[in-house]
């Protein structure tokens, strides 16, 4: 296909990016340690970390991971919400030449158990709110090492005052044990006390396996190598250079960091232009969530849907002051029509739409910043981006026909740890990536999605796939069958429904919830249920969500 989309491409946004300079994204991370020293790099909780303390504190994490003997290639886990623990860990293991693992801290143990043992991680960084998780499953893991961080750790005086609040107030600290644990801080101090040797890594290494839901099957790890991200650090960077001002933005983290959106958007791109980053630890507090922004002149913001719709229907909200903010994104699910057109009409600034998957590191396309609306696509291929739609048989369709969205770029993944057949089934021997969505390219350029073709279900953002779902709902006693889809949600753009076949009528719907709560994350959990005598299926006995989705 010829590449039409570049002729809708903003003032100053290059056609193609080239990374043959950077040997690594620890590289990029040093050179904008250097560059902005002494600017503020993170802000959480009201304590500010510079660039200058980030270089130092990251350095001690990895002279600690030395210490310990973890070696180029390992994988370390971390576990936490938005912190500044995060980062110094995030660039720590990076620059040890170790391999991050992220993990949503909201995991049940049987999840974390799944993706430590999968992964191979021999270290975890982990939050003491979510200690309790770890302890029943970490004889079955290779971690070797635990380093347990409460939340104000790295607050100082006002951090005593925060893990009193979170641990005896709030309550939120489950009782746990794990007797070879340290905290954050004798990890920091022993890591300083031994130093840390520069590893050298190529463009090659693995930088990060991140998991997703992918476009088949449950949870896999997406082999995100230092290429990988750092185009995409270049592509996203390239993209906003023209609408940014270097060393003056602020951006609003409340996505997730270790949700690739946030990771690659707001952790390395902001990073790279010398931003402060003001980190929202529980993005659910929407009060709090506003009254942190009411303490700074944010300039940026990415989100999802349901964060852009929770704030708006906040009444704190439109009395914050918008005049400094000049880009909202919106990623991770679909942006809706209304949401975007109150935002501009309560903030004055459009809110645009981005897209991409875990296995795309995550941009693939990004709408122009100075689109005076929302237009309903999810952008423009990005510089160095290849984007085709093809039909059921791989063959290109004609220019505004429907099809399969496939993408190919120096940011797609090298493919699925240890699970080559996986990986050929999304690849194409061509290079381009099945992402599993339905959609078509305008006479423009634009990319809009109309469906999915697979049955992933995308809960505010996050992938859910029914087979997991339905997994975890069959091993409860009394189940005979049960099939999983997502059914519209006005808060969350999807949620999970059940049908379920049961043995007896004493498997009641609380029940069903109830088992789904020690096996699930909080997301995945089904919010409908409906019983039913019998399952359609296709001619081989086969379940059809398809059927299932359209009655539902």
């Amino acid at each position: 296909m010829e590449k039409i989309w570049l002729k809708s491409y903003p003032e100053g946004v290059p056609a193609e990016i080239d990374i043959d300079h950077i040997p690594s994204l620890v590289a990029l991370f040093e050179k904008a340690c250097a560059t902005y020293a002494d600017k503020v790099a993170y802000v959480s909780m009201g304590k500010e970390m510079t660039y200058r303390q980030l270089d130092e504190d990251s350095k001690a994490f990895a002279g600690w991971l030395q210490s310990r003997g973890h070696k180029k290639g390992e994988r370390v886990a971390l576990m936490m919400p938005n912190l500044l623990q995060y980062p110094v860990a995030l660039f720590g293991t990076l620059r040890a030449g170790c391999v991050v693992v992220n993990c949503n801290p909201l995991y049940t143990p049987h999840e974390l158990a799944h993706q430590l043992k999968d992964s191979g991680a021999v270290a975890i960084v982990i939050v003491e709110n979510f200690a309790h998780t770890l302890e029943p499953i970490l004889a079955q893991t290779a971690v070797k090492d635990v380093i347990v961080t409460p939340m104000g750790e790295m607050l100082g005086v006002k951090g005593l005052i925060v893990n009193f609040v979170v641990r005896h107030v709030k309550k939120l600290v489950p009782a746990w044990h794990l007797p070879t644990a340290i905290n954050f801080a004798s990890a920091l101090a022993a890591g300083r006390k031994h130093g840390s040797k520069p590893v050298a890594l190529t463009q090659d290494d693995i930088a990060f396996l991140q998991y997703t839901g992918g476009t088949t099957g449950v949870s896999k790890g997406a082999m995100l190598t230092h290429a990988n991200i750092s185009a995409n650090v270049m592509q996203a960077y390239s993209w906003i250079k023209p609408a940014v001002k270097e060393g003056e933005e602020f951006i609003l983290t409340a996505l997730p960091l270790y949700h690739i959106f946030a990771l690659t958007a707001n952790c390395l791109t902001f990073l790279m232009i010398g931003a402060r980053n003001l980190l929202i630890a529980n993005p659910r507090d929407i009060p709090g969530l506003i009254k942190d922004w009411s303490k700074y002149p944010i300039t940026v913001v990415t989100g999802v849907n349901t964060l852009f719709n929770a704030l708006l229907n906040h009444p704190d909200f439109a009395k914050l002051d918008f005049s400094t903010l000049n880009v909202t994104l919106g990623g991770g699910m679909a942006v809706q029509a209304p949401v975007a057109e109150r935002w501009v009409k309560m903030t004055g600034n459009p809110l645009l739409q981005a897209y991409g998957l875990t296995e795309t590191s995550p941009a693939a396309t990004i709408n122009p910043l100075n689109l005076p609306a929302f237009n309903g696509s999810v952008g423009l291929p990005i510089s160095s981006t290849e984007v085709v739609i093809r039909d059921d048989h791989g063959h290109e369709v004609t220019q505004g026909q429907i099809g399969e969205v496939c993408i190919r770029g120096p940011q797609v993944m090298v493919g699925y740890w240890q699970l080559p057949d996986e990986t050929e089934h999304v690849m194409y021997p061509d290079g381009y990536l099945h992402t599993g969505d339905v959609g078509y390219i305008d006479k423009n350029g634009y990319v809009f999605l109309v469906d999915r073709k697979k049955d992933m279900i995308l809960v505010s953002g996050f992938n859910v796939y029914p087979n997991e779902v339905e997994e975890a709902v069959a091993m409860l006693d009394g189940v005979a069958e049960v099939a999983a889809i997502g059914v519209a949600d006005e808060h969350s753009g999807e949620a999970v429904k059940i049908f379920v076949v049961r043995k007896h009528p004493g498997i009641t719907e609380k029940v069903l919830i109830d088992h789904c709560r020690t096996l699930l994350t909080g997301y995945k959990i089904p919010k409908h249920v409906e019983f039913r005598d019998d399952l359609p299926r296709t001619n081989v006995g086969k379940i059809l969500r398809r059927a299932l989705k359209e009655g539902a």
